[in-house]
């Protein structure tokens, strides 16, 4: 039976040494990327748009093959024991197209019977909320329905790792939520997954550990607050400012300040202790004749690592 061959999870559900992936004209996606993602735990995989966290993530699916490298999926490798592989994962697209006229239960019943060990299709639609729709025909589904829907296949074989590739992009805040909910009870069962997302607070509050990535190489990895202790301050003061401009490098030199960019019009600077941070701020502006025109101070976020690291938000 294919599934009982590997039935013990390795303590490492994916690892991959030196993976690259290059397509015809030169263009590199994936330059020698390393990655250690642990049983259990919910991985991050963030960057901006071209950085490679899709190709890498259609990799390890299985969905493409790698240029170079090392890959390994639940101790086994796609070349050799692909069929044993797809019995153990659960693959959430970005974008999933179903049938329009099958209903609920049945689109479950035609993924569920992909596998030799599966979910009951009753169970499957308890968890992502769906039994009052069972009886629907997909293309009458709302956008959440149809995002929960596709979640929903991907758990069909009871997978022990699922791959979840930007599972609530453009969802109301009550479909993120209940996706969030099921990403949490997955892992609280000892599952591994793998997450893209380009909300940071979806990272922050589901990721025990996160990657970021950019030009397909790793320029970061730690826990959320790992990665944050990393910029050198807790907290960031955001000024909007009129009149004369501010070198960058007086800024850099205030007390307490740890980082400074500029977006636009607005400043942010990375501080230790805001209240030595703010009135050294306001003396210089003072001094250099710059108007205030808006000031906020709020917590160091994820959205602040990724632009320090990469230069970009992550929508960029």
């Amino acid at each position: 039976m294919l599934r009982s061959k590997n039935d013990v999870v390795p303590s490492l559900a994916v690892r991959c040494r030196a993976l690259a992936k290059r397509y015809d004209g030169g263009v590199v996606a994936v330059d020698g990327l390393d990655l250690e993602i642990e049983s259990g735990e919910c991985f991050g995989l963030l960057g901006p748009n071209g950085a490679g966290k899709t190709t890498t993530v259609e990799i390890l699916e299985g969905l493409l093959e790698a240029s170079g490298g090392d890959v390994e999926v639940l101790g086994m490798r796609w070349k050799t024991e692909g069929r044993a592989l797809r019995e153990r994962i659960g693959v959430s697209l970005q974008q999933t197209h179903l049938p329009d006229r099958l209903t609920v239960s049945e689109i479950l019943e035609m993924f569920a019977a992909l596998y030799e060990k599966r979910r009951p299709v009753s169970e499957l639609l308890a968890v992502v909320a769906l039994e009052d729709k069972k009886k629907a025909a997909y293309q009458k589904l709302s956008g959440g329905q149809k995002q929960r829907l596709a979640v929903a296949c991907a758990l069909a074989g009871d997978p022990d790792l699922l791959f979840l590739d930007e599972p609530t992009t453009g969802l109301d805040p009550q479909s993120r939520l209940q996706l969030w909910d099921v990403v949490q009870t997955f892992k609280q069962k000892g599952r591994t997954v793998l997450l893209t997302t380009h909300y940071m607070d979806e990272a922050e509050r589901l990721c025990d550990r996160i990657a970021i990535i950019d030009h397909g190489k790793r320029i970061a990895q730690g826990t959320p607050a790992e990665l944050i202790e990393s910029l050198g301050g807790k907290e960031v003061v955001e000024i909007e400012l009129a009149g004369e401009p501010i070198d960058e490098a007086r800024m850099r030199a205030l007390p307490s300040v740890h980082a400074a960019r500029k977006t636009g019009e607005v400043w942010s600077l990375t501080v230790e202790q805001v209240h030595v941070a703010v009135p050294a701020l306001l003396e210089l502006l003072k001094a250099s004749g710059a108007t205030l025109e808006r000031l906020t101070t709020r917590r160091a976020s994820l959205e602040d690592v990724f632009v320090t690291l990469t230069g970009r938000h992550l929508r960029d």
